[in-house]
């Protein structure tokens, strides 16, 4: 098989906590030349400058780049990233560009490889959730030549969308890998390095909607009102730096005097992964809800509309963002059914999407974008 090189564009600690291991089984193979292209959240101090967790994997080519913009809207961040990409892109000359999930960094990278007459494989593409996120993955998904995805619901709704069955390989959700992997700190260590003395704790984190932007500053005021009345203990972490942000960080600001909340800009993803196995329960609005939480058997509170589209599980409890209903969800959180479910993979993620890159088919298949007719007979 001839040397292949591969470029992985991540934008966000999410998405690399993701593909890391994808990046890894590459990495130490003789006919494979992973690049990382980082760029967005990870560049930003006041979110944690998560570059340094990127580095720290000791990755041989490791190329940086701000897309930040002034205005800081989604049409100029990824007007910018293109511009950026493409000419990393042109230096480098991949076979390969893989793109995950559902960001404008995401869409870029696929625009970028599609206009460039380079493959672009596409990891969870097919799922829904309802929000801005879901038109901006659909969109990925039809600008890219090959699909990664999580489950067999995902393969189905791509095979809707007219993309070919050969193209789409069901390998589960990268992170899963992660979970349940040898290498996650205890609980003690973790606690320790993020100076958390709670005993008891859950995990907190809440995104901004960005088509319910006029209301994202009140839903703040609501969500953290409730956590605040609950008396529980919370860790909470910040949310993406998408459009309405900044009114979220304003409202958790108020919370710095309160003893029963730590607040961090980002966590490293495998002391995530320790944190919410042992969390009494996850509130918010972020898709560790209902991805990874159901794996450790941990209910989940789902505040908002921003997962409403996602899998219905015994697991997850979701409620409107007010301040009385969200109560109500804490103080009855202890009687959910919270058994282990597996529907996004089994932790082989990486393996699988090593087995199809050494496949001499993959590599074949045809650049010009073929649409399959869905055949109703």
């Amino acid at each position: 098989m001839e040397h292949k090189k591969v470029i992985f564009l991540t934008g966000t600690r999410a998405d690399f906590g993701k593909i890391k291991g994808l990046i890894s089984v590459l990495e130490s193979h003789a006919n494979f030349e992973p690049y990382l292209f980082v760029t967005g959240m990870h560049l930003l101090h006041e979110y944690g400058y998560t570059l340094l967790e990127v580095e720290r994997c000791g990755y041989k080519h490791i190329h940086t780049f701000n897309n930040h913009t002034h205005e800081s809207t989604m049409d100029l961040t990824l007007a910018k990233t293109i511009e950026g990409f493409s000419a990393y892109v042109k230096s480098t000359k991949p076979d390969l560009i893989v793109v995950h999930g559902d960001r404008v960094e995401a869409l870029a990278g696929a625009i970028v490889g599609s206009l460039n007459n380079i493959l672009v494989a596409h990891i969870e593409g097919g799922e829904i959730s309802g929000t801005i996120d879901e038109l901006i993955r659909h969109s990925v998904s039809k600008l890219s030549h090959i699909h990664y995805t999580s489950n067999d619901e995902a393969k189905k709704r791509l095979l809707q969308m007219g993309e070919v069955p050969e193209s789409i390989h069901t390998i589960g959700s990268p992170d899963i890998d992660v979970m349940f992997s040898d290498n996650l700190p205890s609980l003690k260590t973790v606690k320790e390095y993020y100076e958390i003395s709670f005993k008891d704790y859950a995990v907190a984190m809440f995104h901004p909607v960005t088509t319910e932007v006029e209301n994202i500053k009140d839903d703040a005021i609501q969500f953290v009102e409730a956590l605040k009345q609950s008396q529980k203990n919370y860790v909470v972490i910040f949310p993406n730096n998408d459009l309405g942000s900044q009114a979220i960080l304003e409202v958790y600001a108020t919370l710095k005097a309160h003893k029963n909340f730590r607040i961090f800009p980002s966590i490293r993803f495998e002391y995530f992964l320790t944190l919410l196995e042992h969390a009494e329960f996850i509130i918010g609005n972020s898709s560790a809800g209902i991805r990874e939480a159901p794996y450790y058997g941990v209910p989940s509170i789902n505040v908002g509309s921003r997962q409403q589209n996602r899998v219905i599980l015994p697991s997850v409890v979701n409620t409107k963002c007010t301040v009385n209903t969200i109560i109500n969800a804490i103080d009855t959180i202890g009687a959910v059914k919270s058994e282990k479910m597996q529907i996004f993979g089994f932790g082989d993620s990486a393996s699988l999407f090593l087995k199809s890159l050494e496949s001499k088919t993959l590599w074949n298949v045809n650049h010009q974008k073929q649409f399959k007719d869905i055949d109703e007979s």
